[in-house]
């Protein structure tokens, strides 16, 4: 069954699952498209366009062509589209939602989650765009003053995971469009749609022709080293993995871009013997959970303290146990599809080796217990997995909890570090003076502190070491999407 038939909304007509560039949708210059599959059993969706390199350039040309009128449009304007498109997004949210689950995955409840939390990025710069401030003070020694103005970056490339189709998106737009800066978007191959419904909005809201331009593509890697390679091209900022984020970094160094680069993560979720076993397992679950555990800021690693870890572990296990495996679409339906066959099997095997290597499994980690269609895998957790086990070492991405324990504060801090990441890491603890020490000293972008869902558009979200650098959101989201000019002047 295709998308028309279960998807009946004008949210994504024909014509709007192609190219935009310049304020036009239009088919590929070679006319090729490719196709978008349902995770959950692994039909055809439906097709879309498969942008060129020749058409990633063009749209590079419409964003360079919008650039100079939309940096002097007035920031209360640029403010009033974001609102404009954050209010559509919100009446409109359980259509986005359906689509958001049907080419993702995710159930429709999820999905929803991600369209208020992704939309609060739209709210939040369409605020920020008024408050972008500069300064005017007297030199220290007198004689002149120092005026500092804030202008936009220029145009930027931006490639998106396809985990979150629409927050990833929109936290990398939103204050593009606030800061006065012109974009092509790459969306993900596996989950174009709610891009391409998401830049229908946005024209509806106001956008000027050429500001948002969208390149759907099969031809990710080929388009970003062509466009990195053009002297128009401002900013880059990107999604995804580690190892691509380092090409696009070393891609950059040529023409001297701007970067922005939320990558990987390997979070640890610390949970110490005074902890709260019952908060700390329903953190767990959100931390571990969210999104099928297909997040960079999953919960990868459980060490727990050998006083409370096998009744952790019995806990954990018999929550994700309950959890209920199937279409996102469906009703009671608590864990949809990994997005497809490669992630399936790179789960499987990481499990799999794990056990091999004496890890035992208290629930899950057989694909007899999950539909037979699909690309799905059952919420697992295991105890006893050897320190050097995969599972504990690469980032899992799929709904696997590994749970170990350790003895002393001074082992748990150097064993959530002991790795090549930086990006997220979770804390459960009631000592008040163990939460600072701790958070001092684990070397990650963001800490949350009794709590498994970190997320939030007021705050800034980055990591640190191979998670990548930047921020995206909170007040300082902003300033990636600025350069800073300093004037001098006379003082009289």
């Amino acid at each position: 069954m295709g998308l028309d038939q279960r998807f009946p909304s004008d949210l994504l007509p024909d014509d709007h699952r192609g190219l935009l560039i310049g304020g036009a949708w239009r088919p590929a210059s070679g006319g090729e498209v490719f196709e978008v599959l349902d995770p959950a059993d692994g039909s055809v969706l439906t097709t879309v366009a498969d942008a060129s390199v020749e058409d990633a350039v063009t749209a590079l040309d419409a964003a360079v062509a919008a650039q100079a009128a939309w940096a002097r449009t007035a920031p209360r304007e640029r403010g009033e589209i974001l609102r404009g498109a954050f209010e559509t997004i919100a009446a409109r949210a359980d259509e986005i939602a359906l689509l958001m689950s049907l080419e993702m995955g995710k159930t429709v409840a999820e999905s929803k989650g991600e369209v208020s939390y992704g939309n609060e990025f739209f709210r939040w710069f369409s605020e920020e765009a008024v408050r972008i401030a500069g300064r005017w003070m007297q030199a220290p020694a007198g004689g002149s003053r120092l005026l500092t103005m804030k202008k936009p970056v220029g145009p930027c490339l931006f490639v998106t995971p396809w985990n979150f189709p629409l927050a990833m998106a929109t936290r990398k737009i939103g204050p593009a469009i606030a800061a006065g800066c012109t974009m092509v978007v790459k969306p993900a191959a596996q989950t174009p749609l709610t891009m391409l419904a998401v830049a229908g909005i946005l024209a509806d809201a106001g956008l000027p022709d050429g500001v948002l331009n969208i390149v759907p593509s099969t031809r990710a890697a080929e388009i970003s080293e062509r466009l990195q390679a053009d002297d128009r091209l401002r900013k880059v900022s990107f999604t995804g993995s580690t190892g691509i984020g380092r090409v696009l970094v070393r891609q950059s160094a040529e023409q001297l871009q701007r970067v922005s680069m939320e990558l990987g993560g390997n979070a640890p979720f610390l949970v110490f013997e005074d902890a709260d076993l019952d908060a700390a397992v329903d953190g767990a679950m959100t931390a571990k959970m969210r999104n099928m555990g297909e997040a960079c800021t999953a919960a990868n690693r459980f060490l727990v303290h050998e006083s409370v870890a096998e009744e952790f572990g019995q806990r954990l296990a018999a929550r994700m146990g309950a959890l209920v495996v199937g279409r996102g679409q469906d009703d009671g339906v608590d864990v949809g599809p990994l997005i497809e066959q490669k992630a399936l099997d790179g789960v499987r095997k990481r499990v799999d080796d794990a056990v091999a290597e004496g890890a035992r499994v208290l629930t899950g980690g057989s694909d007899a217990e999950v539909p037979a269609e699909g690309f799905f895998y059952p919420p697992t957790v295991l105890v006893d997995v050897p320190a050097d086990s995969a599972l504990n070492r690469e980032e899992i991405f799929g709904p696997v909890a590994p749970v170990l324990s350790f003895r002393t504060e001074e082992e748990a801090i150097a064993r959530a570090n002991d790795t090549a990441y930086g990006l997220a890491s979770y804390v459960y603890t009631r000592d008040l003076a163990r939460t600072i020490r701790v958070a001092e000293a684990l070397e990650y972008g963001m800490v949350g502190v009794n709590t498994g869902l970190i997320s939030n558009p007021a705050a800034p979200f980055g990591g640190v070491k191979a998670s990548g650098f930047g921020r995206e959101g909170g007040f300082e989201g902003i300033e990636e999407y600025l350069e800073t000019t300093y004037v001098a002047l006379p003082a009289t």
